[in-house]
Order: C-alpha cells, then sequence, then structure tokens
C-alpha cells in the first residue's frame, strides 16, 4: 500500500545505508589511521588509494558502488511489487537518500564525500545506458587529464544530458517524473559538491591523479597538514 509513511521509512533505510563511511572504516582496519588526516581529508576512494596503495581505493570504490545499488535493489521490495508505478519512485527515493547519506553522513557530524562512487552505484540500477555514457564520459576524461574530480564532473554532466535524451520527448511526464528529476537534481548536487576542486580547476590547482601511487601516511605534504589542522571532524572530500 502505497504511504507517506513508507516512503519515509524507505528513505531513512537508504540514507542510513548510504551514510557507512567505508573508507574511513578501511583506512582504520587496514592501517590504524584517521583518513581525515591522511591527504585532502577525503573519505572516499580517490583519497583512500593515495594514502594507502591502488587496492584499498578499488576496495572503497566498490563498497560505496555497493552501498548505492543495494538499497535501491532491496529497500523498494519491502513496500511495492516490481512493475508498480509506486515501485519505481521508491527506488528513486532510495537512490536520492542513499547519495545524501554518503554526502552527509551522521555518523561523520554530516561531513562526507561528494558521492561520486555512491550515484555510480545507483544510476547503474535505475539508468545503465546514461550510466554505461557516463563511465565513458569520465573515462576518457581521466585518460585525456588525470583529474578525478573534472572527470568527475564531466560524468555527472553526461548521465544528466543522455537520460534526458533517453526519456525523450516527455521526460516530464507522471511515469518519468521520478526518474527525469533524479537525473537533474543529484548530477547538479555532485557538481555543487565539488565547488572547491572547481575552483582549483580554474587557477590551475588541481592535483592529477597517478595511477598506482601511495602516500605514505603520516608524511608532511601540504594536504596533509591542512587536513591535520582542520581537525577530526573536517573533510575535503572528492568522492
Amino acid at each position: 500500500m502505497q504511504t507517506p509513511v513508507a516512503e519515509f521509512v524507505a528513505a531513512v533505510l537508504a540514507y542510513l545505508a548510504g551514510s557507512i563511511p567505508f573508507g574511513l572504516l578501511v583506512a582504520r582496519g587496514v592501517a590504524g589511521i584517521d583518513i581525515r588526516r591522511h591527504g585532502s581529508g577525503n573519505i572516499g576512494a580517490t583519497n583512500v588509494s593515495r594514502t594507502l596503495g591502488a587496492k584499498w581505493g578499488i576496495a572503497v570504490l566498490l563498497l560505496d558502488a555497493l552501498k548505492g545499488a543495494l538499497p535501491v535493489l532491496l529497500i523498494p521490495r519491502l513496500f511495492a511489487e516490481s512493475g508498480e508505478t509506486w515501485f519505481d519512485l521508491l527506488r528513486v527515493i532510495a537512490g536520492v537518500a542513499t547519495v545524501i547519506g554518503h554526502m552527509f553522513p551522521v555518523w561523520l557530524q554530516f561531513r562526507g564525500g561528494k558521492g561520486v562512487a555512491t550515484a555510480l552505484g545507483v544510476v547503474f540500477v535505475l539508468s545503465p545506458k546514461a550510466s554505461l555514457a557516463a563511465f565513458v564520459g569520465f573515462a576518457l576524461c581521466m585518460a585525456a587529464s588525470r583529474i578525478v574530480a573534472l572527470s568527475s564532473i564531466v560524468a555527472a554532466l553526461v548521465f544528466a544530458v543522455g537520460q534526458m535524451v533517453i526519456l525523450w520527448p516527455n521526460p516530464f511526464d507522471r511515469a518519468k517524473l521520478p526518474l527525469s528529476m533524479f537525473s537533474l537534481a543529484v548530477p547538479a548536487l555532485i557538481i555543487l559538491r565539488h565547488g572547491s576542486n572547481i575552483g582549483r580547476l580554474l587557477r590551475g590547482e588541481e592535483k592529477k591523479f597517478s595511477f598506482g601511487g601511495r602516500q605514505k601516511a603520516g608524511t608532511g605534504s601540504s594536504d596533509t597538514n591542512a587536513a591535520t589542522t582542520a581537525g577530526d571532524g573536517a573533510t575535503n572530500p572528492e568522492a
């Protein structure tokens, strides 16, 4: 039965799943460090990779993507049958709530990541075709620039445009409206969360990603010092 209470419960469950800080947990479990005090202060896969090595960055990327995909796949089934219009609405609600949970996790004083990996998991469930286009856009931009933030912004834009093309000519009719709003709102939120990165890109200061690179935890880079000075609760997330 469709009720506002069910929608609220679905959103809360998805938010809590999205707020699990896998980057923080993996860094503590592997190296006994608070990842927020190293590198950029990011709890996402990029900073984990730079600090602990590529394999741990990939592990965090996969975990963050899974925590995006699983709530969208599973939570709506608690309240509706597949194929119902309401089922599709619940999937969108779960997807948005999961991304917000990663960006603003209750466990970290609402200071989280930028939602790219988690959104990746969400959109691969909601719209595989537009997600594939976004992945290609990310890969091409990454190969050309080696800048994660720029590639993430490009991927968000490609997804939004690609999804609108798929839903055309009536992307905002009643049946398609929830997915259309998601496809515009979440990429916009991801881009807004990259505001500091956009500033550095415009100044030519954004760092390029070194594949397979590893920064020794505790070394005195300017990023590390900045993160440490900001304290345990501060983050400057990238993904």
